[in-house]
């Protein structure tokens, strides 16, 4: 997506989940400025100016979530995305009356998170084709539908989910952190995961031609023609 690519608005006073979600949507290939709370969001809405805001209803310090949803509507076209407590109806009625376009209850799944993000976007018109290429690979995200050579190429979900992981970064090297964190919405899980669901991905793709996800010894993975 490059210099082009959406630009997120992370607020989130919990460091963890702000940079679990951070990079799982960087990993997305979004631009994303992740703040702590309110008190910084007015000053860097001019210069930042985000595609989708991502905000968490209560925050400790400066203005709530709600406060800056309303800062959104007046200064931008933002989308916005609430983050509330799963058992907090009033906050996601409040959200929506500040003009919030969606929520997540947490906890939530990256997975979800990501998935809502791309609706978003799409809906604002910053997401457009869904339709990529890589040499004779097509992918559909929108459908899920994936060809090699004009042949259909039947892929789990998980290894679905790696294939458009590395795809938004052609040619570059994704870690196994970032497709642990992406993927699977942790960090946790032993990397030979990744290893075991890349190499089925691997053979799948490979029945139809040449390599196209490559090895890079003690850094990751790349997608290459």
């Amino acid at each position: 997506m490059g210099n082009h690519a959406p630009r997120i608005l992370l607020v989130e006073d919990d460091a963890a989940l702000r940079e679990a979600v951070a990079t799982a949507l960087t990993n997305e290939g979004y631009l994303v400025l992740a703040l702590p709370d309110g008190t910084e969001v007015p000053r860097h809405l001019d210069a930042y100016r985000p595609d989708l805001a991502v905000l968490d209803v209560r925050l400790p310090v400066g203005p709530s979530g709600l406060g800056i949803a309303r800062l959104l509507r007046q200064q931008s076209q933002a989308a916005v995305l609430m983050l509330t407590a799963a058992d907090a109806v009033a906050d996601r009625l409040a959200g929506f009356e500040a003009g919030a376009d969606d929520y997540v209850a947490k906890p939530f799944s990256m997975e979800e998170l990501q998935a809502r993000v791309r609706a978003l976007l799409r809906r604002t018109g910053r997401l457009t084709s869904t339709t990529w290429q890589m040499g004779d690979l097509v992918v559909d995200e929108a459908s899920r539908a994936v060809h090699r050579d004009g042949h259909p190429v039947d892929l789990t979900r998980t290894e679905l989910d790696l294939l458009l992981v590395l795809g938004r970064h052609p040619g570059r090297v994704v870690s196994k952190l970032q497709l642990l964190t992406s993927v699977w919405g942790f960090d946790a899980y032993d990397p030979n995961l990744v290893e075991v669901h890349v190499s089925s991905l691997r053979r799948k793709l490979e029945a139809h031609g040449p390599r196209l996800v490559h090895t890079v010894r003690g850094a990751g993975y790349r997608l290459q023609a």
